[in-house]
């Protein structure tokens, strides 16, 4: 998902994205939306949430190492 489509969420959640990463501007809205805070944190690829919405990219940055 592109930055613009994240901070639109962002901001239907009552949230001003600001300058906030990917991470933890999604992670702002898992925490928001009343989820786990769980994006980018996927250990070896492995994500039993089939359903959400951050899903792909989560498991992206977890392959290129991006989680913190």
């Amino acid at each position: 998902m592109v930055m613009q489509e994240i901070r639109d969420i962002a901001r239907d959640n009552g949230i001003k994205p600001g300058r906030m990463s990917k991470i933890i501007l999604v992670r702002t809205i898992q925490e928001s939306e009343g989820n786990y805070v769980c994006f980018a944190t996927a250990m070896s690829s492995e994500c039993e949430q089939q359903g959400c919405l951050w899903r792909d990219d989560c498991l992206a940055a977890d392959k290129k190492g991006l989680s913190s």
